[in-house]
């Protein structure tokens, strides 16, 4: 029911409070008891008048009815209409409205309940048939959305569901797009908010995504492999017939194996003979036993002079 508005209650003292005016003026001028009707007929002209004042807000429109029939769409502003023979049944908001509604436990194509819960932003574009052409125009949109999910999820498998959310937002406009026209209702768009699946569901689809992860993760390993043997072929026939690549190769490899400290490598004899680093060799395990016997001979004077009281000569060692 809508409220009374205000400037129509103005209206209403004002011309009531003129006919009491007039009425105690009378009343005492000639002191005639027949004044109080002058009230009484002021009250009921305040009131017819203040009843066919009317005042539209910038987003309704009034359906005015004359004698039961439809006489027209009145609004926004300031209007007046004529007291008991027109009637106003509908005011009708033209913004845009939200409207959820859900489906619950309702089978996709392939057979999983679902709980689907969507949005819907819609608009009166024709007051006059939102008014004539249905009872309750926002409940029947409703319950049209409500339908129109149902047949749209009984026709989607749950993987399409679950990713492809614009084609099925795009179909359900269409279908309550046209079940709504004829009530003089545009659909603006519709949004699936959340879809539920049972938890057991949930779990196995983990379950599988998991594994699936696992496949990619395996296939790709495989093929990085794959790549690395190709490449370790690809070197082979560059150092079969290119020796001294070969021989390079093999230096740089001992060289980063003996930089290490505390390293041991095994190299076979001909792999030495070919690269002809036998005497190379002999001569670092020499000078590193060399130079463990000076370090060893230097802290034993080092620590025979720490005994007496003076600093060790390094430099005659």
């Amino acid at each position: 029911m809508r409220k009374v508005s205000p400037f129509a209650v103005l209206i209403f003292f004002v011309i009531l409070g003129i006919g009491v005016a007039v009425a105690y003026g009378v009343f005492r001028a000639t002191a005639n008891p027949n004044s109080g009707w002058i009230a009484v007929a002021a009250f009921v002209v305040a009131l017819l008048v203040s009843s066919a004042i009317k005042v539209a807000d910038q987003w309704e429109r009034a359906v005015v009815l004359r004698l039961g029939t439809f006489y027209s769409l009145r609004g926004p502003g300031l209007f007046c209409i004529v007291p008991i023979i027109d009637m106003i049944p509908y005011w009708i908001d033209i913004r845009v409205i939200t409207t959820s509604f859900n489906a619950e436990k309702t089978l996709t194509k392939d057979t999983v309940p679902v709980d689907v819960d969507a949005v819907l932003f819609w608009k009166v574009i024709d007051p006059k048939k939102a008014a004539l052409e249905v009872a309750d125009y926002q409940t029947a949109i409703s319950w049209a959305a409500q339908t129109a999910l149902r047949d749209v999820i009984g026709k989607t498998m749950l993987s399409e569901m679950l990713v492809g959310r614009e084609m099925i937002d795009a179909d359900l406009q269409k279908i309550i797009d046209q079940r709504t026209e004829p009530w003089g209702i545009n659909v603006l768009s519709v949004e699936i908010r959340d879809v539920l699946i049972p938890t057991a569901l949930q779990a196995a689809m983990s379950m599988q995504a998991q594994a699936e992860r696992e496949r990619q993760a395996r296939v790709i390993l495989g093929d990085s492999e794959r790549q690395v043997a190709q490449k370790f072929e690809e070197a082979a026939k560059f150092y079969a017939d290119n020796p001294t690549a070969l021989h390079l190769r093999a230096m740089n490899m001992l060289y980063e194996g003996l930089k290490e400290k505390a390293s041991l490598i095994i190299v076979p004899s001909t792999a030495v003979d070919t690269m002809q680093l036998g005497s190379v060799a002999g001569l670092s395990a020499l000078s590193k036993v060399l130079a463990q016997e000076l370090t060893k001979q230097v802290e034993k004077a080092r620590s025979s002079k720490e005994k007496e009281g003076d600093r060790p000569d390094v430099t005659a060692l």
